[in-house]
């Protein structure tokens, strides 16, 4: 697949590409959807690739299938904690990290009300794929695009998201961004063999995450609860957090 976790060259389909060219497009598809595996031929999607190479799909759709694909959703939405798998699909499909909670919040909810087809379908429907890729480019890194970043904070989560060459994104099952997320902070940028997310020291702490309000709370009233909570039981609380309509406040370390 070469080398490079996500592809940061454009690369078009174009009226005029051979068919040597379009086997360029499909493994830049592959690569970047996917996370930069290492694919199998029994696990190539056969019928998409004949599509795309006659031009009866376009590269959107040829990036909707690989992403609904059972090689992605085993990988990425059945192996995954939640937070990963958003955070994953925001660098897969829109080749940028999330901004904020509301977008990770807005995903997670809309993953759990509408399903996976759902959650796929929002980004490449979006109207941010379409300015950025249209139908024919390969989704690539827009991470250091300032157009793609809205906010400094952006950067830096892109590089706790792409860790080298040599990194497979199904390798690592928890959220890489979740704390600096929540709290709307830029993550330091660590080496690639630190461990995020998953052990070391980070998971040791405590966290305190103050709520205001639930859908379970009188509606003449808006209460706030804190919960103390480790680094390796973050994402889950989180979770539960966002599935009884509650909006975070703060998250600090104790």
């Amino acid at each position: 697949m070469g080398s490079g976790v996500i592809n940061t060259e454009l690369i078009e389909l174009r009226s005029t590409s051979s068919l040597d060219d379009v086997q360029v497009v499909i493994r830049a598809v592959y690569k970047q959807v996917l996370g930069n595996p290492h694919i199998m031929e029994s696990e190539r999607l056969v019928t998409a690739e004949s599509q795309l190479c006659d031009r009866s799909i376009s590269v959107r759709d040829f990036v909707r299938v690989v992403a609904k694909s059972d090689f992605y959703r085993s990988r990425y939405f059945e192996s995954c904690a939640p937070y990963r798998f958003v955070e994953l699909n925001f660098i897969h499909l829109l080749g940028r990290a999330p901004q904020d909670q509301s977008e990770v919040s807005e995903h997670i909810v809309r993953c759990i009300e509408q399903g996976y087809d759902a959650e796929i379908d929002s980004y490449i429907d979006s109207a941010e794929y379409q300015t950025a890729f249209g139908e024919n480019i390969v989704p690539y890194d827009r991470g250091q695009s300032s157009a793609a970043n809205a906010k400094q904070v952006g950067y830096n989560r892109m590089f706790a998201l792409d860790r080298g060459p040599a990194y497979i994104d199904s390798a690592v099952k928890s959220s890489q961004l979740v704390y600096a997320v929540a709290t709307n902070s830029s993550n330091k940028i660590a080496p690639a063999t630190t461990k995020f997310g998953s052990s070391g020291e980070a998971n040791k702490k405590k966290f305190k995450i103050v709520v205001q309000g639930s859908k379970f709370d009188s509606p003449r009233r808006v209460s706030t609860t804190t919960y103390l909570v480790s680094g390796d039981n973050m994402t889950p609380q989180i979770q539960r957090i966002n599935r009884t309509s509650g909006r975070i406040i703060s998250i600090t370390e104790v």
